[in-house]
């Protein structure tokens, strides 16, 4: 019974649940600080890259920052919110290794959305995103990989009343 509870499966996309969205709602008001003054944001950030159309980038990664937060936090298309997230903190990281070395305060945060980013496109979004529903929607055949908890108990009382017998 304690293993129909705590099945590995079902804790994996709770935590890939865990992980998106708490990815995504830390990481959106970055988005919407560099909206809410994109000219300093290229100046600071953009500009000492000597990349062009700094104003146009910037646009692009506080997009970015901000859709691919809410693609995480849903579960919608989450694999390409994931990849616009893991392009511009890609950026990021290589700005703030251009212009402070490596600088573990400012690497750290930088290197933790690096990798929950990477993780979930790896990874996929798990069973608790709107991406599985609409899968589930178009191929009603598709089974869960795991038997539901009323199955998992029954399986097991089988198996406790085999082995008493």
């Amino acid at each position: 019974m304690l293993r129909a509870i705590l099945s590995k499966p079902f804790l994996a996309d709770v935590g890939l649940l865990v992980l998106r969205v708490f990815t995504g709602a830390l990481l959106i008001h970055h988005g919407y600080e560099k909206l809410a003054n994109i000219e300093n944001f290229a100046d600071a950030f953009v500009r000492p890259l000597h990349l062009p159309f700094p104003i146009v980038l910037s646009y692009i990664a506080a997009f970015s920052e901000i859709g691919g937060s809410w693609l995480l936090i849903t579960g919608l298309l989450t694999r390409f919110g994931a990849l616009a997230i893991l392009g511009t903190i890609t950026v990021a990281i290589y700005h703030a290794v251009i212009t402070a070395g490596f600088n573990i305060y400012l690497l750290e945060l930088l290197g933790l959305y690096f990798a929950a980013a990477a993780a979930v496109l790896t990874v996929g979004p798990g069973r608790l995103a709107i991406d599985e529903l609409i899968v589930r929607r178009f191929n009603p055949e598709m089974r869960p990989e795991t038997k539901t908890a009323d199955d998992a108990f029954a399986s097991s009382d089988t198996l406790a009343q085999g082995a008493e017998a």
